[in-house]
């Protein structure tokens, strides 16, 4: 695979993204996650899966460089693989937890939110979601994966304002659950999936899917009017200028991370 890399250490799969410096998110990156996710949860040789980026970046979220240049079929055809992949992961069966190496915002955040759990490096990183003030619609089931973790009110003004999160106002918000040195991400991740994985597998997987039922039912509705909505304003002239000054930024090297993804 050409943006990801798997390890299997133990019964335990590592996917790293591997993407560029900071592993923004394209069509061919969701298409590898959501076939190597589908295959490891089908696999019963694995009992657990951690998901980590590389220094400073988890994932700067959505490529805008490349996605922007997407004709109206492939962009089509991204928006509904993105929240396909989002289906794949929320209802993945087996313990899964987002080892947050650095930047995680809009797309990276997405990713982490569908895990288990999330440990995230310590450092001045920003994780969240800021679809909004870009002229991104937001769909009801990310949403539904916010308020999960966040409660509806948190989630509700974060997403309304597009707020970015430092590390510890993320972990006092409930968005991470652990901080830890970036020397140490993975082996706090893996010290965590290993407590999931002593238990009973089927009574651990079972539990986990019967808990995040309405999420998983919310998710895998019918998404086509929302993704309606979302392809008509991807392609909005407001949209377009905003994305546009975005990119410029991007190519002279001037963006901060927090505009680097966005969904």
């Amino acid at each position: 695979m050409n943006t990801i890399q798997v390890t299997i250490k133990d019964r335990l799969a590592i996917i790293a993204l591997n993407r560029g410096k900071s592993n923004p998110i394209n069509a061919e990156m969701v298409k590898e996650l959501h076939t190597l996710v589908h295959s490891i949860d089908n696999d019963d040789s694995i009992g657990g899966l951690i998901i980590t980026g590389k220094e400073n970046f988890f994932s700067a979220g959505l490529d805008l460089i490349e996605i922007y240049d997407y004709d109206e079929h492939q962009s089509r055809i991204f928006w509904n693989d993105f929240l396909a992949l989002q289906v794949k992961l929320i209802a993945f069966k087996k313990p899964m937890i987002a080892a947050i190496s650095g930047h995680s915002p809009a797309g990276g955040c997405v990713l982490a939110l569908c895990c288990d759990y999330r440990v995230m490096a310590s450092g001045k990183f920003i994780i969240g979601l800021n679809e909004i003030p870009v002229g991104i619609i937001v769909p009801d089931s990310i949403f539904n994966l916010y308020s999960f973790w966040l409660g509806g009110r948190n989630a509700y003004q974060y997403l309304m304002e597009g707020k970015l999160l430092s590390v510890e106002e993320a972990f006092q918000a409930g968005l991470i659950d652990e901080i830890c040195n970036a020397e140490s991400v993975i082996s706090t991740a893996e010290r965590q999936i290993r407590k999931y994985m002593q238990f009973n597998s089927v009574t651990w997987s079972q539990s986990k899917l019967n808990m995040r039922k309405e999420l998983i039912a919310t998710a895998s509705a019918d998404q086509s009017e929302t993704l309606k909505q979302m392809h008509e304003q991807w392609w909005a002239p407001e949209t377009r200028q905003t994305l546009q000054m975005i990119i410029q930024n991007l190519k002279a090297g001037s963006a901060k991370p927090s505009t680097e993804g966005k969904v």
